[in-house]
């Protein structure tokens, strides 16, 4: 195939922004090699992660035509979590486990929270009352209020006094490889194999050859999390310069950052009426952060040296991420969602975030 063929496969939309997320690449790169601004590092890192999220938003049109919303959530989920998983990692080895702590929790809060209230919000003004998959929904709710469950069974066991209190790790270690086993016996039931699945979606207008979708997604993917690292670099000093505390700009500014993706993909699915992948790609977003992320980097954290992270929670990020687990549930249950809900959540999302402002 050559080049002028190459190109003709992608419409204008997805030229600007490919080439948007190219040139930023390099752009960001270049200012990381010369040593610019912290701050200037920062934005520019960004931005380029929300143009991969673009770009990872159009592989993943293609592949739902071919696979289904729910399978595709699956990897657009996975894809997507990949500047998460380099961020903490980056992190962690410079110490920063508030942050991390925050990050990871704050995740979970902007998908289930944030993302999804823009999604019901914007989704809610073009179309009105809106439905999605019961069975698959209701599914993906309860193993993240489950897993959520089990996060917090280390905070309190090992509260001051308590027998387990100089167990922490170990602790955290075993319950990071039971959520492991769980998330590899929930895929299933996230692809649709379960007790029900997402229903279809009309297939994309201009299809892509699937190598070349495949493609986007694994590049998109792999440079986010190359421009992540770049990130993390310019972090420490901009959190110095803009006097911002580890707690509140681990919970939103990274979090947010990190959650590029689905903030681009989840609200592109609602705006054009396709909830059945807005709902999977976000909420499967979540439940791989609480399943699979959380404790990945727990173990990884054991060999990867810096700091070690375990699932002793402060007890505001803790109620935070249980009120959202029971909330995210009830929300999801009868298979529609409007704008209203959408406002409701976005309310939740910023009062939980004013909360950790001051540290």
């Amino acid at each position: 195939m050559n080049v002028s063929a190459a190109l003709g496969i992608f419409d204008r939309k997805e030229k600007i922004t490919l080439s948007v997320a190219i040139v930023g690449t390099l752009v960001t790169a270049i200012a990381q090699a010369v040593g610019a601004n912290s701050i200037l590092v920062f934005v520019l890192a960004a931005i380029t992660m929300a143009a991969l999220a673009s770009a990872v938003g159009d592989g993943t049109d293609q592949l739902g035509s071919r696979f289904g919303p729910g399978a595709t959530g699956v990897l657009q989920s996975a894809l997507g979590n990949l500047p998460e998983l380099f961020i903490a990692i980056f992190a962690l080895r410079a110490g920063l486990v508030t942050v991390v702590q925050a990050a990871l929790v704050g995740s979970i809060l902007g998908n289930s929270l944030l993302v999804l209230g823009i999604a019901f919000l914007v989704g809610g003004v073009r179309h009105g009352t809106q439905r999605f998959g019961k069975a698959q929904s209701r599914m993906i709710a309860m193993l993240i209020m489950l897993s959520v469950a089990a996060l917090a069974i280390p905070t309190l066991a090992t509260r001051p006094g308590a027998a387990a209190a100089p167990h922490s790790e170990d602790l955290s270690l075993i319950c990071a490889a039971a959520l492991l086993l769980v998330f590899g016996a929930s895929i299933p039931f996230s692809i649709g194999g379960g007790t029900g699945g997402f229903e279809d979606v009309t297939p994309t207008e201009k299809v892509w050859p699937l190598p070349v979708a495949l493609g986007v997604l694994a590049a998109a993917g792999v440079t986010a999390a190359v421009v992540s690292d770049w990130f993390v670099n310019a972090l420490q000093p901009t959190m110095t310069a803009l006097h911002l505390s580890e707690s509140f700009t681990g919970l939103v500014i990274v979090a947010i950052a990190g959650n590029a993706v689905e903030n681009v993909v989840g609200v592109q699915m609602a705006a054009r009426n396709q909830m059945d992948f807005a709902i999977s790609v976000i909420l499967n977003s979540s439940l791989q952060v609480a399943l699979a992320l959380i404790p990945a980097l727990v173990i990884l954290s054991q060999f990867i040296g810096g700091a070690h992270l375990t699932l002793i929670l402060p007890w505001l990020l803790l109620a935070s991420l249980g009120l959202t687990a029971v909330l995210g549930a009830m929300i999801v249950y009868d298979g529609e969602s409007t704008w209203l809900e959408g406002v409701a959540l976005i309310a939740l999302y910023v009062i939980i975030a004013a909360s950790f402002w001051w540290g």
